[in-house]
């Protein structure tokens, strides 16, 4: 059986942390439980029907390189009973949305960027234990090189110990990632 590391207030804290954030944008003061996160979305969609007895659903193109930050915005918009789409042809990182203007940039984006937010931070947090843990402790930033890839004293005679690193000739290239 694996033991598990102790848990990092992560996994439970981002919960309480995502409901909070909704109940938030939702107009409530109730803490993040999982019956005011329910109650907020109840509010949220209400709000969805009056400001479409209003105004008009108007077609928004959200442009979301990152996967995880694309699933959490169709997520959320899917909970509000706002259908998100592809047209065909269209990138993958292309959602459109068709809701009113006011929900789209008062609620809906505000609350994307929010819990987007959160969500960088508590996958930051977990990468950065699980390579420490597993890889290295050192999960710092690769040192910053002067002019053509030379490396200052201190670094260069302990990145010296470790490099396979060819030279060719004098072109002073510097090796590409291979993706």
């Amino acid at each position: 059986m694996l033991c598990s590391a102790p848990m990092l207030p992560l996994e439970g804290t981002l919960l309480e942390k995502l409901r909070k954030i909704e109940a938030l944008h939702a107009g409530t003061k109730i803490d993040g439980e999982r019956e005011a996160a329910r109650r907020a979305a109840e509010r949220i969609r209400a709000r969805l029907a009056e400001l479409r007895s209003r105004e008009p659903d108007q077609v928004f193109r959200y442009s979301l390189q990152d996967p995880w930050k694309r699933k959490l915005f169709v997520a959320l918009c899917r909970r509000y009973g706002v259908t998100p789409y592809r047209e065909a042809g269209r990138r993958y990182s292309t959602v459109l949305v068709r809701a009113p203007k006011t929900f789209q940039e008062r609620t809906l984006w505000p609350e994307f960027l929010a819990l987007s937010e959160e969500l960088h931070a508590h996958l930051e947090e977990l990468t950065e234990r699980i390579i420490s843990e597993a890889i290295n402790e050192d999960v710092s930033e690769a040192v910053e090189a002067g002019p053509r890839g030379v490396l200052s004293e201190s670094t260069s005679e302990s990145s010296d110990q470790g490099s396979s690193t060819a030279s060719a000739g004098d072109s002073g290239s510097v090796e590409r990632s291979p993706t």
